[in-house]
C-alpha cells in the first residue's frame, strides 16, 4: 500500500507470526482513473521508505449486472493512484492501491482502534455472509519504524467486475504513521513467492486458476496530470486495450519471479547512450525511477542545471532540476527497444524554495552491489503502457497514448 508517494506500504516486510508483440485485443474488465489535487507527498519520508523497501482459493463468481470498471484517483502530482475495490456479502469498499511490487491484499479491520485505522474505511467480518476465519496472524515493520499487524481472513474480493474467494490481511494496529494515507490498503498484483505467508495464493492466480480472466493478465494505463489532466486512466484485467499505446508491444521475459524483474540493458539521455546496465522492476507501487548512484549521477551530468543535495540528517540525498526542463527525454532500454520518460516528467514536483527547481524524477540509490534491483516507477508507467502477463511471466510495453 502506498502510503507515501514514493513506496507502497506492502513493500516492507512482512512476518508470519504463527508459522505455518500480440496486437490482439480483449475487452476485459477495465478500472478507470481519475484525478484527486489535495494530497501532497513527502519527498523525505517517501524516499526513506522506498530505500528500505528493496533492500535486501475459492470459487470464480461473476455478479449480476457488473459494468467491468471501477473509479480510481490520481490523488495529486501523479505521486499514487488508487481504487475502489468491493470486498464482502454484502459489499464493503476500500480504496486500495493497485501494487505490482507485492502480492498481498490487506486493509483495516474493524477491531482496529488505534488513530490511523480509525481515518480508514475499515472492514467488519460479522456484516459479511461469505467471510470466514483463517487463524493465522501477521506483522508488518518498515523502514521508518512503522508497523501493521493483524489476521487473515478469506471473503469475496470484486475487482472491475472479477470476484474470487481471496486470502485477505485483516489490520487489528496500524502506527500514526498510517494516518496521512489516502489509501485504505494494498491490492498486491506481483508473484505468489512474495506473498507475506506461505502458502497464499494471490489475486490474480486466483482468477486465472478460476476462469475468471479472457487473458492471464492485468495492462496499465496510468494517467499524467501534465499530459491529460491526470485522468482516463486504467487497469485492465483479463484484457490488452490497444486504443491506450501505440505501435507494437515489446515482451520482456520475467528473469527473477517474485517482483516483475526484468534486464534493464542501457540508460539513454537524448539517445546518447550513457552505458549503463542492471536488473531492475517495473512497480506501479513506486512513484520515481530509481537507479543506482552512479548511473543517477551520469543522467543528471547530462541535464544543464541538475543539482545534486547531499543527505541530511534523515533526508535521504536527492537530486532536483530545473522545472523548466521541457525538451528531451531519458531513455531505458528494454527487450532491444528503448522506451522514453520525457525531461517535463524528470522534473516531478517543485522544491518551493525559490530556486525554480523541482525533484528530479529520477533518482540513486538502488545498487547492484548491496543486491538492489533498479525500479521503474510511475513516472516510467505513465509514459509507457505496461501489460503484466502472468501467464508467460513477461512484461509488454509500449508507449502511451494519450
Amino acid at each position: 500500500m502506498k502510503f507515501t508517494a514514493l513506496v507502497s506500504l506492502a513493500a516492507a516486510v512482512m512476518v508470519l507470526a504463527e508459522a505455518s508483440p500480440i496486437k490482439k485485443e480483449h475487452p476485459g474488465f477495465a478500472v478507470n482513473l481519475t484525478r484527486k489535487d489535495n494530497h501532497k507527498p513527502d519527498i523525505f519520508a517517501q524516499m526513506n521508505k522506498m530505500y528500505n523497501r528493496y533492500n535486501r482459493s475459492g470459487a470464480r463468481v461473476r455478479a449480476a449486472g457488473t459494468t467491468g470498471t471501477v473509479g480510481l484517483t490520481d490523488s495529486g502530482a501523479d505521486s499514487e493512484y488508487y481504487g475502489t475495490v468491493s470486498v464482502g456479502t454484502p459489499a464493503q469498499k476500500f480504496r486500495l492501491d493497485f501494487d505490482t511490487g507485492s502480492s498481498d491484499i490487506w486493509f483495516p479491520s474493524s477491531t482496529c482502534t488505534t488513530s490511523a485505522c480509525k481515518k480508514h474505511t475499515r472492514f467488519n467480518s460479522a456484516k459479511s455472509s461469505t467471510y470466514k476465519k483463517d487463524g493465522r496472524t501477521w506483522k508488518i515493520k518498515y523502514g521508518d519504524e512503522s508497523t501493521a499487524s493483524g489476521i487473515l481472513g478469506s471473503d469475496m474480493v470484486n475487482v472491475g467486475g472479477i470476484s474470487v474467494r481471496q486470502t485477505i490481511g485483516l489490520a487489528t494496529q496500524e502506527s500514526a504513521a498510517f494516518s496521512t494515507s489516502p489509501e485504505d490498503g494494498l491490492f498486491g498484483l506481483a508473484f505468489a513467492q512474495i506473498e507475506s505467508v506461505a502458502g497464499v495464493t494471490t489475486f490474480m492466480d486466483n482468477a486465472i486458476a478460476t476462469g475468471a480472466l479472457a487473458q492471464p493478465v492485468v495492462s496499465v494505463f496510468l494517467p499524467s496530470v501534465r499530459r491529460n489532466g491526470g485522468v482516463g486512466g486504467q487497469y485492465l484485467f483479463g484484457g490488452i486495450d490497444s486504443s491506450k499505446y501505440t505501435g507494437d508491444l515489446t515482451y520482456i521475459n520475467v528473469d527473477t519471479q517474485g517482483w516483475w524483474q526484468i534486464p534493464m540493458d542501457d540508460v539513454l539521455v537524448n539517445g546518447k547512450s550513457l552505458g549503463f546496465n542492471q536488473e531492475g522492476i517495473v512497480d506501479t507501487g513506486t512513484t520515481l525511477v530509481l537507479l543506482s548512484d552512479d548511473a543517477a549521477a551520469a543522467v543528471h551530468k547530462q541535464i544543464p542545471g541538475a543539482v545534486y543535495h547531499p543527505a541530511q540528517g534523515q533526508n535521504a540525498a536527492y537530486y532536483s532540476v530545473p522545472c523548466s526542463s521541457t525538451t528531451g527525454n531519458v531513455g531505458f532500454s528494454l527487450g532491444g527497444t528503448v522506451f522514453n520518460v520525457p525531461m517535463a516528467d524528470v522534473a516531478w514536483n517543485p522544491l518551493n524554495d525559490g530556486t525554480g527547481n523541482c525533484y528530479s524524477g529520477i533518482q540513486g540509490g538502488m545498487n547492484w552491489a548491496d543486491g538492489n534491483p533498479w525500479i521503474l516507477g510511475d513516472i516510467f508507467i505513465k509514459n509507457n503502457y505496461c501489460v503484466f502477463d502472468k501467464g508467460q511471466a513477461r512484461i509488454g510495453i509500449a508507449p502511451s497514448k494519450y
